[in-house]
């Protein structure tokens, strides 16, 4: 059953059981109003011959000897049109009559009575005239009159009610109806399929968690295939040059001197760093790098690395500079894959500075509420890079500069895998830059404790 006819059936069943109820009370109460009117119009007479026929009865042994010659004390009863008095036994059988109303009358249209004597039931009595066959009859017509008109009207109520309960679930699973194509078409491969956002109740936002996680799976599909085909790029190039390096030294016949093999050497160690630095960015992405965390004074580690880069900040004239206003807090860290990423940051800024250019790094603490971070700001008066190019600038295999990162060894890899070191450290690494000013990127490193 569909969630439509679901709501529609919920509705409608709702609505049947309350107009049933309300028809029911309907008739219950009008019913026993008119029968309390009916009883208060002869109330202190029926009580009076009550008492008489319970006192004969009671007077003579417990039993209803003699009764027909019976004559109640107060014949102001007699007055009434059509009077009469039925007396009836226990068991039903007709013990005592007076008037002439037709016995069939007063059994349906006359008041009625129990009578009791020690708790137990001796007798039923009914008594009847003009008047009180006229409030009978309003007793017994009116609750089936208006019953009735309630039946008609709750009926053309429950039309009524079945249509807009039909109007209210179309209405209600509406957006869910939408949603239901774009789920099959993504189960049938078609990702990034977007469906469309009709409100903003909850259906609004499962069809936006929808939409949203159809993009990150076409996505993380297009970013798989890049990789496939990046790294087919990337491995295509080297083994060119072995194989037709290869097929050169075999056809000429001579032998092989050492110096030839250094170039094929020079591949095969491209080669190796490739599929090194893969198979490290894949564990970092899968939260399986192992980390050998101890405490580590940062402001040492940074000048070290500094200090590996400054041969090649001279022969550019680049000053290099270190600005520490930090607390000096030991901080828990893989200092490895730290210096891995301070190394790439520095090489990087170098790099793409011009000659005569400036290299910054600055370290500060930043706090957070509970929170305390070490910043550590790596800043260039490089060429900078366009808004575009930062969308994309920690993508596998992505180069600002492809001719020059390709000549001077790059692969791509590098600010990859710098950020995956960062955030396995639950810290951040972000970038800032404008172009034809320089670049700056900041990471952040967790205080412990």
């Amino acid at each position: 059953m569909t969630v439509t006819r679901k709501i529609f059936v919920a509705i409608v069943s709702f609505v049947v059981c309350l107009a049933a109820i309300f028809v029911f009370l309907t008739y219950f109460v009008i019913k026993e109003s008119f029968e309390v009117m009916a009883g208060q119009a002869r109330g202190e007479l029926m009580e009076e011959l009550s008492e008489q026929f319970t006192r004969y009865y009671n007077q003579h042994g417990n039993s209803w000897d003699g009764i027909q010659q019976f004559t109640p004390d107060d014949a102001g009863w007699r007055h009434y049109p059509e009077a009469s008095i039925v007396l009836l036994s226990k068991d039903r059988r007709k013990l005592y009559a007076a008037g002439t109303a037709n016995p069939q009358m007063i059994a349906n249209l006359g008041l009625k009575e129990v009578l009791r004597s020690d708790g137990q039931v001796i007798g039923h009595l009914r008594y009847y005239d003009s008047e009180v066959a006229g409030l009978s009859k309003l007793r017994l017509g009116i609750p089936i009159s208006v019953t009735f008109l309630l039946l008609v009207s709750t009926i053309l109520f429950v039309l009524i009610s079945l249509l807009i309960a039909y109007w209210i679930a179309r209405r209600i699973t509406a957006p869910l109806r939408g949603l239901i194509p774009a789920i099959d078409r993504l189960g049938q491969g078609e990702l990034g399929t977007q469906a469309p956002v009709l409100s903003k109740d909850e259906y609004g936002k499962v069809a936006i968690a929808f939409n949203s996680m159809s993009t990150h799976l076409q996505r993380n599909e297009d970013v798989r295939r890049n990789l496939v085909a990046d790294v087919a790029h990337e491995l295509r190039t080297p083994l060119t040059i072995v194989r037709g390096k290869l097929d050169a030294l075999q056809q000429s016949g001579s032998a092989i001197e050492p110096e030839n093999l250094l170039p094929l050497q020079d591949e095969l160690i491209r080669l190796s760093r490739l599929v090194d630095d893969l198979h490290l960015l894949s564990l970092a992405e899968a939260r399986k790098l192992p980390l050998e965390k101890k405490p580590a004074d940062i402001a040492g580690l940074v000048q070290r690395v500094m200090l590996h880069v400054e041969p090649d900040a001279g022969e550019k004239h680049i000053d290099l500079t270190l600005d520490n206003h930090s607390s000096g807090r030991m901080i828990e860290l893989d200092a490895n894959r730290i210096t891995q990423v301070l190394l790439n940051l520095l090489v990087n800024a170098i790099r793409y500075t011009s000659e005569g250019g400036a290299v910054r790094v600055m370290l500060e603490d930043r706090h957070d509420r509970d929170k305390s971070f070490l910043r550590i700001a790596v800043s260039d008066t490089g060429v900078g890079m366009d808004p575009e190019q930062l969308e994309h600038i920690f993508n596998r295999f992505y180069r600002t500069d492809e001719a020059r990162a390709r000549n001077s060894g790059g692969m791509g890899l590098g600010l990859a895998i710098a950020k995956e070191f960062v955030v396995a450290h639950q810290g951040m690494l972000e970038v800032a830059s404008t172009p034809g000013q320089g670049t700056v990127f900041t990471v952040e490193l967790p205080y412990s404790g």
